[in-house]
């Protein structure tokens, strides 16, 4: 797990009483910062643990982590590689501290990988993996309940977002390259939006429940084998075949913004077999989030209106993949569902 800052410490004294056999602290430094959680890796004298704080959760949100913890449970029982929270002496695996939570997971020693470097087995290797995550969700959790459905974006509200963000692009000081680069794929965008607004696709069915951020840096290796699955804070029900072609266009998406197709294919082949679903359902999921693309701006959010940097370094290809998607659009489609 690599190592970022962090500016609290939490009481990790408090929180290892109530754990059975976990021993006293000897250090915690931080390995993760984000929005929505803050983790530690912490040594004891009798091991090493991962300790996650949610920045996000007040106390009443208490059930749903647990929730949470539970399906991980669930999963790991059925032999996803999965690391559930441990429970304390109470056997409960939520702590709540001075009003924040916190849980206590094993330490899974292990890296990030990214399709860059993953061969064409290890890319079918993946498939397999989400859509056995995805099956076994299924197995594990209580039926969705019928007809939500998730509306895709309206052109008009995005190039209001252009306007605004290009807006705030030119204003920003120092203006730098990163902005000049913002400014002209905003405008690059903009073009594209007002070719393609007809091609706006209708809302989808939310079919299952899926892991809900399934990235490289939410899945540890050890070798070539995943070892865990982590982050199931955005468990949730959604089209379960858009998180796949989500998930595929972040894992091998080159820095130049094109996807590498053959490992794709060989992926969403073995998606499509651990599921069951057909090429007609990949080909709508790949039709739905290249329109997500094509919409969406969230790098530039987090620099322009949450002066958050730490989305920078993946404008670049990010916003490269919008428009290398639409020229090459039959290309792609035939990657996910032939």
């Amino acid at each position: 797990m690599p190592r970022s800052s962090a500016t609290l410490t939490p009481p990790v004294g408090v929180l290892l009483r109530r754990y059975a056999g976990a021993g006293e602290p000897l250090a915690c430094e931080p390995v993760t910062q984000g929005l929505l959680n803050r983790g530690y890796r912490l040594s004891t004298t009798r091991g090493a643990y991962f300790l996650k704080q949610h920045l996000d959760a007040p106390t009443a949100d208490r059930a749903t982590i647990t929730r949470q913890h539970r399906a991980t449970q669930r999963l790991h029982d059925l032999g996803l590689p999965v690391a559930p929270p441990l429970a304390d002496s109470r056997g409960r695996t939520v702590a709540v501290v001075d009003g924040l939570c916190y849980a206590l997971h094993p330490w899974v020693d292990g890296r990030h990988r990214d399709g860059t470097q993953l061969s064409r087995g290890g890319s079918r290797r993946l498939g397999a993996l989400l859509g056995h995550v995805h099956t076994c969700l299924e197995r594990v959790m209580e039926s969705p309940p019928p007809g939500d459905e998730h509306e895709s974006a309206r052109p008009e509200d995005t190039f209001r977002a252009i306007e605004e963000l290009i807006g705030l692009a030119r204003a920003h000081r120092p203006h730098d390259s990163f902005d000049a680069l913002a400014e002209h794929r905003l405008r690059e965008r903009r073009r594209l939006l007002a070719q393609h607004a007809h091609h706006r696709p209708p809302p989808a069915a939310a079919s299952g429940w899926v892991h809900g951020d399934f990235h490289p840096l939410n899945l540890l290796y050890r070798g070539a084998e995943p070892a865990a699955i982590v982050d199931w804070d955005r468990l949730g029900v959604r089209p379960r075949a858009e998180e796949a072609v989500r998930a595929a266009a972040i894992f091998f998406v080159r820095p130049g913004g094109e996807l590498a197709l053959e490992k794709v294919r060989a992926y969403a082949r073995a998606y499509r077999r651990a599921t069951g679903a057909d090429g007609a359902e990949l080909a709508a999921a790949a039709h739905r989030v290249w329109w997500e693309r094509l919409n969406d701006f969230w790098t530039l959010r987090w620099r322009y209106q949450l002066h958050d940097r730490r989305a920078d370094p993946q404008f670049p290809a990010v916003s490269a993949l919008a428009v290398w998607w639409t020229r090459e659009y039959d290309a792609v489609r035939d990657a996910f569902a032939g």
